[in-house]
């Protein structure tokens, strides 16, 4: 799409259009990328890829949108990057109707992140600033592949991981090759996990810290204002009381990071969150004003409410500790139980931007490189493999993670745990539907309960994400009434994104044929 957008020259920048570089080099990068070429990967006719890039070029209001889908897969950075050059070259970029950039309430020294800096310019991103020990991974946003842990944890030496902490996780099921990961824990010296489940994962744990019930705890979203498609700020408290002897979760973290730390057990954990708030001030207002903002929040409530406030207090829309009685702060957004609409989207280019050169980089070298990879693997002709069909992920609103399948109110009803095919393919290898098939490849086999359906396209066959549940030593008896089966046995956990480190989790080849019930029955 983006090729025919030059092709056929339905570029058009729009608003942006000062603020844009590298368009040249972009045009240049994307040249054999015809949709005459592309068609027989994308299963989509040529004329249908040049009509639909129409329709978006000469539309006013339209956006193009990608989520998990297009960022766990192989090329999994470049096609997140092409959603937003086709947003850009259309115009459809930080205008109403098109991408645009909420303005999150809460955004202190913990989330801020990259948006800090003069607004128009800043230190952009920088990745691989260290590496993994074994496989030699860069670190992505301060974190290293998720596949790369089995192996840091097998392999002795300097820097071996002889520990770990899971949080709320089960990787043993989300992670590939989970079989493998599962023997590297029992390797570990020592392994707590903070969890309310003795799953596939924290069975492995030497302790387990029992975590409060979501209804028990507090909440205000950090993270997803971010994606919001209106401003707003909520809080929500808890709606059941916890436990007087069972400590809110940031207590137990900031115990965890003691020990850690050296500390010992027996650290007052007050004080540490009251040392650890004042550094977060500090590095919030800045030095000279630290003491001032400690002394105006001395008498707030502790721990992660005290943090809330000092973002909202500090962001766009924040009282600034008296200086804007209009602005918001925790208390006033706590009084209001449906929350405070700050209002709809607006323009925000070039206050964003915080690139060096203070413009969209519309052609950042290292995709430019990586690039290479689609042009030697996906312009060549398409021949038939033993592995011909890809296998995808699925999530559903009742299933969208491990933990739900353990939930009677979510597990019910019909079976989930199915592999969507096409008709035409069910036809094609004997498929029936709920019948079984044996997907395989060169990384592992299982065997599924088929379900035809039209909703998935030809060449294609969907697991969904997160089954496989009742290995020994669990203790989810809801979930290993239907235990399902592991989307991750035919994963690598040596295939990621070189940009992002994620997981190569959709999109990989496997060979399905029917099984024969009936006859291994008899056997």
């Amino acid at each position: 799409m983006v090729n025919t957008l030059f092709d056929e020259h339905l570029v058009r920048l729009g608003t942006v259009a000062d603020h844009v570089a590298g368009l040249d080099d972009v045009a240049q990068a994307v040249k054999a990328f015809s949709p005459e070429a592309m068609a027989p990967r994308c299963g989509i006719a040529a004329t249908e890829i040049r009509s639909l890039t129409r329709q978006l070029a000469t539309t006013e209001r339209a956006v193009v949108y990608g989520r998990i889908g297009t960022c766990t897969q192989t090329y999994g950075t470049l096609a997140s990057w092409l959603i937003d050059v086709l947003n850009i070259l259309t115009g459809h970029l930080d205008v109403e109707g098109g991408a645009m950039f909420s303005k999150a309430p809460a955004f202190g020294a913990n989330t801020a992140g990259n948006a800090q800096g003069k607004a128009g310019s800043g230190k952009g991103i920088t990745t691989g600033r260290r590496h993994s020990r074994v496989s030699h991974a860069p670190e992505v946003m301060g974190e290293l592949p998720m596949v790369c842990l089995a192996e840091e944890i097998e392999t002795p030496g300097e820097g071996q991981i002889k520990a770990l902490i899971t949080i709320a996780s089960n990787p043993v099921l989300s992670a590939p090759n989970g079989e493998r990961l599962s023997n590297a824990f029992e390797q570990l010296d020592f392994m707590v996990s903070l969890d309310i489940y003795l799953n596939e994962t924290t069975r492995h744990a030497d302790v387990i810290l029992p975590g409060c019930s979501p209804l028990e705890d507090m909440h205000y979203d950090m993270a997803f204002p971010q994606f919001a498609y209106r401003n707003a700020a909520r809080f929500s408290d808890p709606v059941l009381p916890r436990a007087d002897n069972h400590p809110p979760e940031w207590q137990v973290l900031l115990r965890l990071l003691a020990i850690v730390q050296g500390k010992g057990t027996s650290v007052d954990v007050l004080q540490l969150d009251d040392a650890l708030f004042a550094a977060d001030v500090r590095r919030t207002v800045g030095p000279e004003h630290a003491d001032a903002v400690l002394a105006l929040m001395g008498n707030a409530a502790k721990g992660t409410e005290r943090l809330v406030d000092l973002a909202l207090r500090t962001g766009p829309y924040g009282d600034k500790f008296g200086q804007q009685p209009e602005g918001i702060n925790l208390a006033k957004v706590r009084a209001a139980p449906g929350g405070i609409d700050l209002g709809p989207l607006q323009a925000r280019i070039p206050e964003m931007l915080r690139t060096p050169s203070g413009k969209i980089e519309l052609a950042p070298a290292s995709l430019l490189e990586d690039l290479k990879r689609p042009a030697a693997e996906l312009l060549q002709p398409v021949v038939d493999a033993p592995h011909a069909m890809r296998i995808i992920g699925r999530r559903q609103v009742r299933s969208s993670n491990s933990w739900m399948h353990n939930l009677p109110i979510l597990a019910k009803g019909p079976y989930r745990c199915t592999a969507l095919v096409h008709p035409s393919d069910a036809q094609r290898l004997g498929l029936k539907d709920g019948g079984q098939a044996h997907i395989s490849n060169t990384h592992g086999a299982l065997e599924a309960q088929i379900e035809i359906s039209v909703e998935v396209m030809p060449g294609v066959v969907s697991l969904p994400h997160g089954w496989g549940h009742g290995l020994p030593g669990t203790r989810m008896g809801v979930a290993a009434e239907r235990p399902g089966v592991n989307l991750n046995a035919v994963l690598s956990d040596r295939e990621w994104d070189p940009l992002s480190g994620n997981a190569v989790l959709s999109g990989v080849g496997v060979a399905v044929r029917a099984v024969n019930v009936a006859a291994v029955a008899s056997l």
